[in-house]
C-alpha cells in the first residue's frame, strides 16, 4: 500500500513538471479546472489533530492545515489558457514575492513569540502551535500567490 501511494504521488509530480514545462514553452498558463479549488477543503482535517493529539499523541493530522493553499487552484483555473506576455510574467513575480514577504513575515513573527518559551506551560503544545501556524503560513503563501496574480492580471 505505501509503495503505491509514494509511484503515485512521485507520478503526479513528474506529470505536474511535465505540464510546467509545456505551459512555459508554448507562452500559455496551463489548464486547470476551477471546481479543483474545493480541494481547499482538505484543510480542514487538520482540526482532525485536536482528536489524536488526546487519544494517542500524534501532531502529524495538524500539518493537514497546508491543505488550504490549494483554494488557490480556484484562481489558476480561472487564469487558465491565459497568454504569458510579459505584462503577466512581470505580475507572476510580484504576486510570488508580495506572497513570500507575507509568508515570511506570518512565520518569522509566530517563531519569535513562540522561542519565548513554553506555551501553557508545555512544550509539546509549542510544538503544536508551530506546527499549526508554519502550515497555515504554508498555506497562505500558496494561495496567496494564485489570488493576487489574479487580482493583479485584472486590474491592470
Amino acid at each position: 500500500m505505501g509503495y503505491f501511494v509514494c509511484s503515485l504521488f512521485v507520478m503526479f509530480f513528474i506529470h505536474a513538471g511535465k505540464k510546467q514545462r509545456q505551459a512555459v514553452e508554448s507562452g500559455v498558463t496551463r489548464k486547470i479546472n476551477p471546481k479543483l479549488g474545493c480541494l481547499g477543503v482538505l484543510g480542514f482535517l487538520g482540526f482532525a489533530g485536536f482528536w489524536t493529539y488526546p487519544v494517542d499523541g500524534t501532531v502529524f493530522p495538524f500539518a493537514f492545515f497546508l491543505f488550504f493553499g490549494f483554494f488557490g487552484f480556484y484562481y489558476e483555473g480561472k487564469m487558465s489558457q491565459t497568454f504569458m506576455d510579459e505584462r503577466f510574467r512581470e505580475n507572476i513575480a510580484r504576486a510570488k514575492l508580495k506572497a513570500y514577504r507575507i509568508t515570511f513575515g506570518v512565520m518569522l513573527a509566530a517563531l519569535i513569540i513562540l522561542c519565548q518559551g513554553k506555551l501553557f506551560g508545555n512544550l509539546e503544545y509549542t510544538l503544536i502551535a508551530a506546527i499549526i501556524i508554519l502550515s497555515l503560513a504554508l498555506g497562505l503563501g500558496i494561495f496567496l500567490s494564485e489570488y493576487l496574480l489574479f487580482r493583479y492580471d485584472r486590474d491592470d
